[in-house]
């Protein structure tokens, strides 16, 4: 399962890497030959897509590296790092996009841009990089949700982007050439609007992950509901959980019989473990603590589960806050 994902994972990369390098040739060159500053400027968008595509590809690769001494749960939290990348670049490409839609507005009301009028090829490189990019996000949005890596999802986002940043050129193009220059200008700042909040959304998921943020309600139902038919267990009274990467590391307090032996406590425990493991995704691995039930603990829910794994955190020598 491992390696599948990684393999779609690195598809995904590869295939936007080999796409945008290709269209950046052929917008940056039609787009000088025909004299059309709005293809120009795609060319130029698809050309920093393919920095940061090199950027997300190395990244990748070094997330598949084999878990070792100093990163026991692996390097999966690159995926992350590497999605708050893309987002950056992201958000990048939005001012640009929206300085330069300043600067064209500026140079029409100062008389210097009279016409963006251009090659009729131009416009119909603007059209089929719309349709590539259409493609392309509905494939790359499929892979994201069958490896559910993070990096994938960040381009599946980047190139409806570029699906929104072409039409609005198209249209620039073809009114441009219609004596209606204002239009392109007026279509790159919408754009850059749209672009600049798909680049805070992925800076906003990478970093949740980042701070191991989980679900901790919809991880917690989970458990619940699966110890319930484990023989033995008689209390859910703590759930606390890691996230690395795409793996999520659980830590349980159960309650248990308190005339059982250790042998039988640590037999129920495995169970816990192997049941868990087995039936919720990406759970890594769990950690299960057993003690005598007792009433104080019978009977909770959800939410005080929750609030008796915080309340059990070691908050640390707080003379260093001071």
């Amino acid at each position: 399962m491992t390696h599948e994902r990684d393999r779609k994972s690195l598809l995904a990369v590869n295939l936007g890497l080999g796409v945008n390098i290709i269209l950046s040739a052929v917008k940056t060159t039609v787009g000088m030959l025909s004299h059309s500053p709005a293809l120009l400027a795609e060319g130029i968008n698809s050309t920093s897509d393919v920095a940061y595509y090199v950027v997300a590809s190395i990244f990748v690769r070094l997330a598949n590296k084999p878990a070792d001494d100093e990163h026991p749960y692996g390097h999966r939290q690159l995926e992350s790092i590497a999605s708050l990348v893309v987002g950056a670049f992201v958000v990048a490409t939005a001012v640009a996009v929206f300085w330069d839609a300043v600067d064209k507005v500026w140079d029409l009301v100062d008389g210097k841009l009279t016409t963006l009028g251009s090659h009729p090829f131009a416009l119909w490189v603007a059209l089929a990089t719309v349709v590539i990019k259409i493609g392309m996000f509905v494939y790359v949005r499929r892979l994201g949700r069958e490896t559910h890596n993070p990096v994938v999802d960040a381009l599946a986002y980047d190139h409806r982007n570029d699906i929104f940043s072409a039409s609005a050129a198209s249209v620039g193009i073809f009114l441009g050439q219609r004596g209606l220059p204002w239009v392109d200008p007026l279509a790159g700042a919408l754009v850059a609007l749209l672009i600049l909040r798909t680049g805070i959304f992925i800076l906003r998921e990478s970093s949740v992950e980042l701070m191991d943020a989980v679900p901790s309600l919809e991880l917690a139902s989970q458990i619940a509901e699966r110890l319930k038919n484990v023989p033995g267990v008689e209390q859910l009274e703590e759930v606390q959980a890691h996230r690395f990467g795409p793996h999520i590391v659980v830590n349980l307090t159960i309650g248990i019989d308190g005339l059982l032996t250790v042998r039988s406590g640590d037999a129920i425990a495995t169970q816990v473990e192997t049941l868990l493991c087995q039936s919720i995704p990406n759970l890594r691995r769990v950690h299960v603590h057993y003690h005598p039930a007792d009433t104080a603990h019978h009977d909770m829910t959800l939410d005080q589960i929750l609030a008796e794994g915080r309340r059990h955190v070691w908050r640390g020598d707080t003379q260093y806050y001071d």
